[in-house]
């Protein structure tokens, strides 16, 4: 009775030893978070998990031996034997350590990172970081868990760069229609002229052929030997300078609208540009009311924006038919 009594009361000790530095560890956790402010970008959970781990290994052998009676020492050197049953249940730990080295060491990741992992379901801001996980709040509010090495391992997409950077990418195509691309009519430079955005373009641009024609003695007669305007020219330069004047563009980083490849759904005028405001809400609104604009503005430049045919355009074709 002696004996047992004897055990008992040391495992008892081991234990609340265990217990105290546990929580002397998490309270470490605890200050460094709430204190430092270099805990944002290098977190040391995972690193502390790990300790914990080695601590309760080396508790749970020390316990073990103590009740059996039997040296510590002598069931350390029994482990050996065990060291490929002990990879395979150890394996996600050790992956999450030399994955939690990683992404600290090369500043991968953080918590309160947006970052998008489409394998995993994960589009949102990281809340957790530890040695085995990091966990993620999506934008609808459900959490996707994913395993530490994952992010190593595979490709994830982070978005604090744009978050630090100068502001937020647009990067949309309108379609239009290539039966409405003509040169300008007399008319039509006039009636454009009266807009401030492109009223200096227009004149500048006027002169410059004008004094082109005149040198090489062109007839303007002969369309196809004449430089002249464009109703799609004209309106790729009104946009880049509508861009220029917006309020919520960033004019300090690229700024460009451009044709790309023309297919059977007309040709794409692409929009890229950055807007100053980089929160989702705020971002979401200015794109949208810059294409509102877009698509409003089209028809004072006599061009149509690209759309399939619906059920309404074959019943009126039938009517007049």
């Amino acid at each position: 009775l002696q004996t047992l009594f004897t055990r008992t009361i040391t495992i008892y000790i081991i234990i609340v030893v265990l217990l105290a530095i546990d929580a002397f560890i998490n309270s470490i956790n605890n200050i460094y978070k709430e204190s430092f402010e270099i805990s944002k970008s290098k977190p040391i959970k995972g690193y502390l998990q790990t300790v914990k781990i080695i601590l309760f290994s080396l508790g749970g052998i020390i316990i073990i031996s103590t009740a059996i009676g039997k040296s510590a020492i002598f069931l350390l050197s029994g482990l050996g034997a065990l060291t490929a049953v002990l990879m395979l249940v150890f394996k996600d730990p050790i992956l999450g350590f030399v994955g939690s080295i990683q992404l600290s060491a090369n500043d991968m990741v953080r918590p309160d990172d947006w970052i998008s992992m489409p394998d995993y379901g994960a589009d949102g801001t990281v809340i957790d970081m530890n040695l085995t996980t990091v966990k993620v709040r999506n934008w609808d509010q459900t959490i996707s868990t994913i395993p530490t090495y994952a992010l190593v391992a595979n490709s994830f997409q982070n978005w604090r760069g744009m978050e630090e950077g100068g502001g937020r990418r647009i990067m949309r195509s309108i379609k239009i229609n290539v039966k409405s691309i003509k040169f300008c009519s007399p008319e039509l430079l006039a009636k454009l002229k009266n807009n401030r955005l492109i009223a200096d373009y227009l004149k500048e641009k006027e002169d410059e052929l004008k004094k082109h024609n005149e040198k090489y003695d062109i007839n303007p007669k002969v369309k196809i030997n004449t430089r002249r305007q464009t109703n799609i020219g004209v309106f790729r330069n009104y946009l880049v300078n509508y861009l220029e004047s917006h309020p919520q563009i960033n004019r300090d980083m690229t700024l460009i609208v451009r044709q790309l490849e023309t297919t059977e759904t007309g040709l794409p005028l692409q929009i890229y540009c950055f807007t100053s405001e980089k929160a989702w809400v705020q971002y979401e609104n200015i794109q949208s009311n810059i294409f509102d604009h877009i698509l409003t503005v089209m028809p004072e430049f006599e061009l149509e924006l690209f759309q399939n045919p619906s059920g309404d355009d074959f019943k009126n074709l039938t009517i007049r038919n």
